[in-house]
């Protein structure tokens, strides 16, 4: 089974980082059953002074090559992968998508109800290169500015809302969705580094918030066992 992480700046993560991408493969290194792959198209990280993904300085170098694939860009979001995503899953034959986009779409590009527009969208292309694909899907989680600015905490509401309904209109028992939850004690003052972007803890809570659906409602590997 290969698997394609998609995701904004808080998925690909800046260097010095171990991102959520590396708890999960902890995650599936030690309780998938079977054979599977991280596929992707990108490799690295973001490096501030560079103002560019061109970094591969991991907080743990032993991190493996082959398991820091991935879609995923600073500053990209629904808006950007929808057209990508197509040739991704193509090229890179993926069968599981790891989605979590939506706070720099609302942030910067589009409302809740253009964004949901987007999903749509990047389902349908999905599909188109692979009928078969599964796909969890995060909301969006926590963040800073919500917490500071009421409207746009309404538009994440909002779109959370319509993120939701489009995995149960979308969702196929030859192509299933899955919605993830936020993890309840995700906390913005302790489990990211700037309001934002998740640090260590951070990261194990979103790795287990994909981990848990999978388990749940496929019985695609077990429980998530965060490991140092």
């Amino acid at each position: 089974m290969r698997f394609m992480f998609v995701g904004d700046s808080q998925t690909i993560g800046r260097a010095g980082d171990y991102t959520w991408r590396y708890r999960m493969w902890q995650h599936l290194d030690t309780a998938f059953p079977g054979p599977y792959e991280i596929v992707g198209p990108r490799t690295g990280l973001y490096e501030t002074a560079a103002d560019a993904p061109v970094s591969h300085r991991y907080a743990d170098p032993a991190f493996p090559a082959p398991a820091r694939r991935h879609l995923s860009g600073w500053g990209e979001g629904w808006l950007h992968m929808a057209p990508l995503i197509r040739e991704a899953v193509t090229a890179q034959r993926a069968d599981v998508l790891l989605v979590a986009l939506g706070l720099i779409d609302l942030g910067f590009y589009t409302n809740s109800d253009q964004t949901s527009e987007n999903v749509h969208a990047f389902v349908a292309g999905a599909r188109a290169a692979n009928p078969h694909v599964r796909a969890v899907l995060l909301p969006v989680i926590p963040n800073i500015r919500a917490r500071d600015d009421a409207p746009f905490a309404a538009e994440c509401a909002r779109f959370n809302e319509l993120l939701a309904k489009a995995v149960a209109d979308l969702d196929e028992p030859g192509s299933p969705l899955l919605l993830a939850s936020v993890p309840e004690s995700y906390d913005i003052d302790t489990d990211t580094y700037d309001g934002t972007h998740p640090g260590p803890t951070g990261e194990h809570k979103l790795a287990a918030a994909f981990a848990t659906a999978m388990h749940q409602a496929w019985g695609l590997g077990g429980p998530y066992v965060p490991r140092a």
